[in-house]
């Protein structure tokens, strides 16, 4: 989790101890990396590769204790950078923490930062992380802001791990909208960045900085509305794979491989919601392209919640509630029944229990003596008879089976060799809706070991991670027993894993949940032999991959984890 400390205030990866235009050159993490020309979380500008060119005016000489206004007194510095420095400090008259952004008043940027801090006071959207104070005062610029100390950075929550699908709704819709307000007023933020959005304790998502963040590092844009909607789609894209849309490493994300461009979310990590992973391609900046449906482009936030508003609500998880502990009969304890009395807790006290009552004296009483005491002599009797009678039947049973010829291990019938197994056809299986090699399936069983059915290329491996597996599902004409199967594979390797199940129907739509297992094996080489413990009655056969080697670049293919088969052959 993050600290509390940096809950409301933008930190920077400088430590403050260098002096400032040091700090100004190595501020690549948090500000412009002026020797490749390029923003640490998108494409720069021109002119904030002029704006990084500027040489910063000298910080202030403040530390910790110092009171602006008689009022707010600096506690600690969690930002030194460019010129300008942020703290947390204490509000002794309402005593209460904000945020302070300070920077001399002959700051080239000083009057930006003082106008950007004012209209982003007007806006007054609760959405947005609050300014409360912008002063120019004794040669400084001060912004006064409010500070979240139950509020957690979405930097802090993709290191644990990507977003639930619920989640990241959530916050591509609270965003989204927040932006969209914001830019109707005509204000941008121009630096959307994970440390820019605070999750509070209640689940709702806050913005901080807007326009201010920006103007403190001189950072514009001739197209600043779609500047926060691709930064909005990036944000979606690391909230759904935890992982940066770019290729360079950003806010503690590794980047996407070089050279593969911007790969759709699902190609990254397996179960990422199509719908999600669609409207993150859509946002992003990506030469045209967009998802499989071909949606048009969002190049504004009012575009980009519109979008999220028509997709289908996405529920959340359903709560997991732990199962009770399993009834334990306790016997009757003077007053209280046997529980366990849990550590620490008080000892109850046990209670005076009143004696029986005298037995029956009345004739009554001796009556029913009497009577219970003749039926439990006839419950006997009976009983015995009983169980001699089973006696009897079971010694004549036991002498019975002595007079029984037995069989010997030489009579048993011999295991007879599996036959082959024609297969009629066979269909690919993908319940994800992504097929891999529709035209390929024929070559499996054609005979002809020249001809194959390829997977795709992917990135990850040797676990195939962006889906839950590929597969081929055969009818094999009627029922047979299956128990043995033989494949033939193009790239050799220690890494292919099958697994075939018996099925119902070669629908994709029917779960491998649902499925048998016959049986399952990790190839060595390019030949795979399967053999069940137990032959299993089927018509319908799937042939589930789901691990795959790498292998290099062919004419069809580019060089990652794949897998291409050529001839299946069932027996039973």
């Amino acid at each position: 989790m993050a600290e509390r400390s940096t809950a409301a205030v933008d930190v920077a990866d400088n430590s403050g101890d260098e002096p400032l235009a040091a700090g100004a050159a190595k501020a690549t993490a948090d500000g412009v990396d002026t020797q490749n020309r390029q923003a640490a979380d998108g494409p720069m500008t021109e002119k904030e590769g002029e704006r990084a060119s500027v040489a910063p005016s000298a910080a202030p000489e403040l530390h910790s204790g110092h009171k602006l206004a008689r009022r707010y007194r600096l506690e600690e510095c969690v930002t030194r950078l460019d010129g300008f420095s942020s703290w947390r400090a204490m509000d002794e008259k309402l005593r209460r923490a904000v945020g302070v952004h300070l920077l001399p008043a002959d700051h080239p940027r000083a009057r930006s930062v003082l106008a950007a801090a004012r209209s982003s006071a007007l806006l007054g959207d609760p959405r947005f992380v609050q300014v409360l104070d912008a002063v120019e005062e004794n040669d400084l610029v001060y912004v006064v802001h409010e500070w979240l100390p139950d509020a957690t950075e979405l930097t802090a929550l993709l290191a644990v791990g990507p977003l639930e699908a619920h989640e990241a709704y959530q916050l591509v819709s609270q965003v989204s909208q927040a932006m969209a307000a914001a830019h109707r007023e005509g204000l941008s933020h121009l630096r959307l960045t994970p440390s820019a959005i605070l999750r509070t304790s209640t689940g709702q998502y806050r913005i901080r900085g807007l326009a201010v963040n920006a103007a403190l590092r001189g950072i514009t844009s001739e197209t600043p509305q779609r500047a926060d909607t691709e930064a909005i789609g990036a944000l979606l894209y690391a909230a759904l794979t935890q992982r940066w849309p770019y290729e360079s490493d950003a806010y503690g994300l590794t980047g996407l491989p070089k050279g593969v461009g911007l790969i759709a979310p699902d190609q990254v990590r397996a179960g990422v919601h199509r719908g999600l992973g669609e409207l993150a391609m859509r946002a992003l900046a990506n030469d045209g392209a967009t998802a499989s449906r071909q949606e048009p482009a969002c190049t504004t936030p009012e575009e980009l919640a519109k979008a999220v508003a028509a997709m289908p609500r996405i529920r959340p998880p359903e709560p997991v509630f732990t199962a009770p502990p399993e009834y334990q009969h306790t016997t009757y304890q003077q007053g209280s029944y046997g529980r366990p009395t849990p550590p620490g807790g008080p000892v109850a006290q046990s209670l005076a229990v009143a004696p029986p009552p005298a037995p029956l004296q009345s004739r009554t009483g001796k009556a029913l003596k009497w009577g219970v005491a003749a039926l439990l002599i006839a419950a006997l009797g009976l009983g015995s008879w009983q169980l001699a009678d089973t006696l009897l039947e079971h010694s004549n049973q036991s002498s019975d089976n002595q007079h029984q010829p037995t069989t010997t291990g030489d009579d048993a019938p011999e295991k007879k060799a599996p036959e082959p197994i024609a297969i009629k056809r066979g269909e690919e299986y993908y319940p994800d809706g992504t097929p891999q090699d529709l035209d390929g399936v024929p070559h499996t069983y054609d005979g002809d070991s020249s001809t194959f059915w390829r997977t795709r290329t992917f990135y990850d491996g040797p676990e195939v991670k962006v889906k839950e597996g590929l597969g081929i599902v055969y009818d094999l004409g009627a029922e047979q027993d299956v128990s043995a199967a033989e494949i033939a594979l193009k790239y050799a390797g220690n890494h292919t894993t099958v697994t075939l199940y018996a099925t119902k129907n070669m629908s994709s739509q029917t779960p491998v949940s649902s499925m048998k297992k016959i049986v399952g094996a990790t190839s060595s080489n390019s030949a795979l032999k399967l053999t069940a413990e137990t032959p299993v009655k089927t018509r319908y056969v799937l042939l589930w991959i789901t691990a795959m080697p790498q292998a290099g670049a062919d004419d069809y293919t580019k060089p990652g984890y794949k897998q291409a088969i050529t001839d299946v052959k069932f027996a039973g």
